[in-house]
């Protein structure tokens, strides 16, 4: 798995090209252009040809600029792909939505390897895709498994509800009506504690991520206004293991990076651990006691990630 971090997702469309040097000056590690959802049909073209002047004539600094193609069952995607992976040398590579098989993995391996035998080994394109539908939820484990070429998988929220029949309103956010009371009780009110209608999917991705050394990505938290809602969004899954997550506003960009960068408290904390244990695997012991908390080598190994997620972080 590369090391280059994705804390910020950024999301672009490819039709609004007064964002895209606003873009590039944020801070987000990482954007892609949108030729998808946020393109209508009878610009899907034209969003093409805007992506594609933009990653000639915009200078993105050290980000990963990415291009959300269309679907693979609609009559944009392949040239999405031929077209802009063929004439696009600063092009990162592409993310491909609503991933539902294995097959359409290998379709899409087949061509960027036919691509990538035209440009530099190390601007090889890169695939990233997105898990949001019932049938790629299904399937998760074997997609990532069979796919070689995989960087990251981003859980796409919305689409999701939608294939399961939902009608969530409030994309990534918590919904009142998934909720249980408590007891009935002739002394006290019933309350309603909520729950977190997102968790299973949230939890099936990042494990098959995690299985096969594959970055996950947290999805957009649709209501920008909403600060507090999207940190919260956010500690929750970095918490299950998630590695980065989507803005689809600039203000959602410096939240992103704040929850998916290690705090000054952590990297202090694994860098007194590892002295720690360093000391005592000097003196023939396994484990070792630190402000009250046993160490030992599963510590040792929480300590290296901390360091190397705050090592991974660059200026974008």
């Amino acid at each position: 798995m590369t090391m280059r971090s994705m804390r910020c997702l950024l999301a672009v469309p490819a039709v609004r090209e007064e964002f895209f040097q606003k873009a590039a000056d944020s801070s987000t590690d990482a954007l892609f252009l949108d030729l998808e959802d946020s393109v209508a049909p009878d610009r899907k073209i034209a969003a093409r040809a805007n992506a594609a002047r933009a990653l000639h004539e915009i200078a993105w600094k050290r980000k990963r600029v990415l291009v959300r193609t269309n679907a693979l069952d609609t009559e944009w995607a392949f040239r999405d792909i031929e077209h802009l992976g063929a004439n696009c040398p600063r092009l990162d590579g592409f993310l491909i939505p609503k991933v539902g098989s294995v097959e359409e993995l290998h379709y899409v391996e087949a061509l960027l390897g036919a691509l990538n035998r035209e440009r530099p080994p190390d601007r090889a394109l890169e695939l990233h895709i997105l898990i949001e539908t019932a049938l790629g939820m299904a399937r998760v484990e074997a997609i990532i498994e069979a796919a070689k070429r995989i960087v990251s998988v981003s859980f796409g929220v919305g689409d999701y509800s939608l294939s399961l029949g939902g009608q969530d309103r409030l994309v990534g956010g918590a919904n009142k009506h998934y909720a249980m009371l408590t007891d009935e009780n002739p002394d006290t009110s019933r309350e309603a504690h909520w729950n977190d209608q997102w968790h299973y999917a949230l939890a099936r991705v990042v494990n098959a991520c995690h299985a096969f050394n594959v970055m996950p990505l947290d999805g957009p938290f649709g209501n920008f206004a909403d600060t507090r809602g999207f940190l919260a969004a956010a500690a929750r899954g970095r918490v299950l293991g998630y590695q980065g997550k989507w803005a689809i506003h600039p203000t959602q960009i410096a939240l992103a990076n704040q929850a998916y960068t290690p705090s000054d408290e952590e990297v202090s904390w694994a860098q007194a651990a590892l002295s720690a244990l360093d000391e005592a695997e000097r003196a023939g012991k396994g484990a070792v006691a630190l402000n009250g908390q046993l160490l030992d080598v599963a510590h040792r190994k929480i300590a290296n990630q901390i360091l190397a997620r705050a090592a991974s972080v660059h200026d974008p």
